[in-house]
């Protein structure tokens, strides 16, 4: 390679000189004589779309061309002492039996594969294949699947031999067809599916029912005995297999991370999860970076580094990286290195357990170079396909229809000599079955920690915990002292991820009893904490699914704002979930728990980038089976929230609540009724109970729950005669329509509390369009008005929030009268003038606002309490002065609207 690049050099010069000297001569000419000299150097810089070259009778541009498969990196500038940190070792050679074994697995693994991909009948290639033989519809990705199978192969023999526990996690899941092959090969796909017994009836079955309706998809689920990762979306591997060894201290996850995906945000992070793996409480995670060279359509960057950047690179990150590429004895060096990183890890786990941990160990990893679509065909119509994107996915795409192509996969399906490796009844060979670990709690496919691992949490009383009605408090310290119970009562299976906010968003008392887990901080480390705190909401959403996955109870606290990041990441978790729950065999997890605070509503310090409630409408979008958004309207109630939350499996759980100090409106008692019900009447802020109310109004979240009930003591003191009804709702999935969801309540029950005919007006802390959303298909909608965020904000104060979004005690006021003049004749009659008090009260208010800018709102400290509260003991930040309503219900008549209008 490297003479081939000096020659190439040399040759650069010389006609690099000659050019010159034409251009010098012939300078009217020298366009053309560019790319005359790019011609001569098979240059790839014709850049220029009217210059496009033809390559095999097809346009294409030069990038698109390689001279050559598998092709090399470009040398880089750096030093070449730096591949003295990547690791040597002396190999012995496999003995020839095992060596033998190996390669039949991979045979019949590849074979199998392919097969998947290409044929519905004629599966163990008993005749010639006609195009009878192959499926209508072409899917499934080969070229990741050899190299998936060469590592499943390895593994299984290690497990056999060393007596590991272990798991397989998969980055590129479009590689199914290697899984299920080699699932199929040790018997795992039987266990679960008898339907795929290890037989010619069964893999025929396998074969031809691979991505069509009722078979396997094309990329790895929940349905995949084994899986703990969704293999769609990528990305997200690293993370979920560090989560998954997580107070599993006998575990090691290998992870292949495909060189496409390691070019996602998320690996890219991930490969930093290392820093928070204590190796005395944790198992182990071996990461391989399969180096095959291409995309889809381009090569990646990891193929186009060579060694000494990407050993700077992975050294850097904190392991020991060898390299696995030897051709001519592949599997020797493959072994060979596995055991040497085995060793690694355990050499490295039992310093931490002895006593003598070591500080910043260089965990192993292993980056293996093998070709795109290995074993496959070499060429297509003088295309490179073996070591070529040409192999992404299914090389020979017309072999239903073209003979050419027909003939080839023939060929390429033969070259396994499948008569080799299955018995007459289609059973796999004695010789593959030696590799295969031999129990089978052992094998890849049947570990139980994916299928049968859970253990319902010990959660102590929450009443406890809760604040006195009447106080104030903020709802993520009440919630903070509760979850470091919950560490307490459960030392190695609930952990909290968290991107670094947890002090912001007050929830430091869970370090009362516990610590962060940062293992590269010599004041964070082997200290058993149970807080991973890391700036990147990836990593965290991965090492809760790996966690949760495997049996055990995460929870995730983030600002509202940025949560948005996992969203798609969410989706792909809930879609695994649901598949998972779809199968007679998997007993369910623990659900992911969301709490979302620091809301748009006190984010005015922060500014508009930080006011964006969007994560509740991504998890209402998720199947009603698992889809759960709670909005518990004070400290209390957002206790026995969690405390449910926390027991509950299969779920998507999302709770969001106010940081700040807020009203506690409801006792104990009264809040798990309330949280039970998921809305109720608020009697002590409605007129005569709630009875026969001319208007509903109703709160869904703190702040703007806070902004009904202060619109109701407006009310009573503009017009007592309007008749209110207030309603708080905390699980918002009660509006849903009959029978969409399973918390929707009926419309019977719907009426029995919002009333059947009287207007309403929903008060909501998401976009409006969330909850008109949720209440469609209710009858008699027309009576029904919805406010909530609508994208305006600033770095202003809380109560313009309020304002700008028209979710103000004035707006929520303005709709009360709107509605009860419908029904109520003296509302009528002053609802002009009500209107237009109203609407000053926000321009004078405003204006005081914007001309003091001191971030002080006087509107929450001028309600009516006693001469001799002190305000600053009851609210600290003066902003929740709770509104004082009288038994009676009636204000003084010097406070009515009559006598202000005067």
């Amino acid at each position: 390679m490297r003479n081939d690049v000096a020659n190439t050099e040399n040759k650069a010069c010389l006609v690099t000189t000659q050019f010159i000297y034409l251009t010098i001569v012939s300078l009217p000419f020298s366009f053309p004589l560019f790319h005359l000299f790019c011609f001569t150097l098979n240059s790839p810089l014709l850049l220029l779309p009217s210059h496009r070259r033809t390559y095999h009778n097809k346009s294409i541009m030069p990038a698109e061309v390689i001279s050559e498969p598998n092709p090399q990196a470009l040398p880089s500038h750096l030093p070449d002492y730096l591949e003295k940190l990547s690791v040597s070792l002396e190999r012995g050679k496999l003995d020839e039996k095992t060596y033998d074994a190996l390669l039949k697995f991979r045979r019949a693994a590849c074979y199998i594969a392919a097969a998947m991909i290409f044929l519905q009948e004629n599966t163990f290639l008993k005749s010639e294949l006609t195009f009878q033989h192959v499926k209508p519809r072409l899917l499934g990705h080969w070229g990741t699947c050899p190299g998936l199978i060469f590592v499943y192969s390895h593994l299984n023999y290690l497990i056999r031999t060393m007596n590991l526990d272990m798991l397989y996690v998969v980055g590129p899941g479009h590689g199914a067809p290697a899984i299920l092959a080699a699932l199929w090969l040790e018997g795992s796909l039987e266990k679960f599916y008898p339907q795929y017994s290890r037989d010619e009836k069964g893999l025929h079955r396998l074969i031809s029912t691979f991505s069509t309706t009722g078979g396997f998809p094309s990329h790895i689920n929940s349905e995949t005995p084994g899986a703990i990762h969704e293999g769609g979306e990528l990305g997200y591997a690293l993370a979920v297999s560090f989560g998954a060894v997580m107070d599993n201290p006998d575990l090691i996850v290998t992870c292949i991370v495909g060189d496409g995906e390691a070019e996602s945000g998320p690996t890219a992070t991930s490969w930093h999860a290392i820093k928070y793996i204590d190796p005395k409480e944790s198992g182990a995670v071996l990461p391989i970076l399969h180096l095959n060279g291409f995309k889809i359509s381009e090569r990646t960057i990891f193929g186009c580094m060579d060694h000494k950047e990407l050993v700077s690179l992975f050294s850097g990150y904190g392991y020991q990286v060898r390299f696995v590429e030897d051709d001519n004895d592949i599997d020797t060096d493959l072994h060979t290195s596995m055991v040497w990183a085995i060793n690694e890890i355990q050499k490295i786990q039992k310093a931490a357990r002895s006593g003598k941990p070591i500080m910043k160990p260089r965990w192993p990893m292993l980056i293996l170079r093998t070709p795109k679509g290995w074993t496959g065909p070499k060429q297509l119509h003088g295309k490179f396909l073996e070591g070529s994107y040409h192999s992404h996915q299914v090389p020979l795409p017309k072999a239903k229809t073209d003979k050419e192509q027909l003939d080839l996969l023939q060929k390429w399906l033969s070259s396994y000599k499948p008569e080799e490796l299955f018995t007459s009844n289609g059973d796999v060979i004695d010789e593959i079955k030696s590799v295969i670990p031999t129990e089978d709690k052992k094998k890849l496919g049947q570990r139980i920690e994916v299928y049968n691992s859970y253990t319902p949490p010990k959660l102590s009383d929450w009443k406890p915990f809760c604040v006195e009605k009447g106080a104030q408090e903020s709802a993520m310290k009440a919630v903070g002292t509760f979850i470091n119970q919950t560490f307490k009562d459960n030392p190695n299976s609930v952990r909290l991820f968290s991107p670094d906010e947890l002090e912001s968003n007050k929830l430091d008392a869970v370090f009362e009893g516990t610590n962060r887990n940062f293992q590269w901080d010599e004041f964070a480390n082997a200290r058993g904490g149970r807080v991973i705190e890391v700036l990147s909401e990836h990593m965290c959403q991965g090492f809760m699914q790996g966690y949760t996955l495997t049996g055990r109870i995460g929870i995730f606290p983030s600002y509202e704002s940025f949560l948005g990041i996992i969203h798609t990441m969410m989706v792909q978790y809930a879609k695994f979930i649901k598949m998972g729950l779809e199968t007679t065999w998997h007993s369910g997890v623990s659900s992911v728990n969301y709490i979302e605070s620091s809301t748009w509503a006190r984010q005015e310090h922060n500014g508009f980038s930080h006011q964006n409630p969007s994560f509740i409408g991504a998890v209402l979008k998720l199947k009603p089976t698992a889809a759960r958004v709670y909005l518990p309207p004070d400290a209390n109630t957002f206790l026995t929230t969690i405390h449910h939350c926390l027991k509950s499996k299969n779920y998507i759980n999302l709770m969001v609540g106010s940081k700040q100090p807020t009203p506690v409106y409801l006792t104990p008692k009264e809040a798990e009724s309330h949280c039970r019900a998921g809305a109720s009447i608020w009697k002590f802020c409605s007129t005569d109970d709630g009875t026969n109310p001319d208007v509903v109004l109703v709160g869904i979240g703190v702040e703007v729950m806070f902004e009904v009930i202060a619109a109701a003591a407006l009310l009573r003191k503009l017009i007592p005669e309007l008749r209110v009804c207030v309603i708080n709702v905390t699980d918002l999935m009660i509006l849903d329509n009959e029978g969409a969801h399973p918390h929707a309540l009926s419309n019977e029950a719907f009426d029995d509390l919002f009333t059947s005919d009287k207007p309403i007006h929903f008060n909501y802390h998401g976009y409006p369009a969330e909850l008109q959303g949720l209440l469609f298909g209710r009858p008699r909608l027309d009576r029904v008005s919805v406010a909530g965020y609508i994208e305006e904000g600033s770095t202003t104060t809380p109560f313009d929030m309020m304002l700008v979004n028209r979710v103000s005690r004035f707006h929520v006021a303005q709709h009360a009268i709107r509605g009860a003049a419908k029904v109520n004749e003296k509302v009528r009659v002053y609802q002009q003038e009500l209107n237009a008090h109203l609407e000053a009260s926000m321009i004078s208010t405003r204006k005081y606002i914007v001309e003091n800018r001191d971030g002080e709102d006087p509107i929450y400290t001028i309600w009516n309490l006693p001469c001799n509260t002190d305000f600053s003991l009851l609210d600290p930040e003066g902003i929740y002065d709770t509104p004082q309503f009288n038994s009676f219900h009636k204000p003084a008549e010097s406070e009515t609207f009559w006598n202000i209008a005067q």
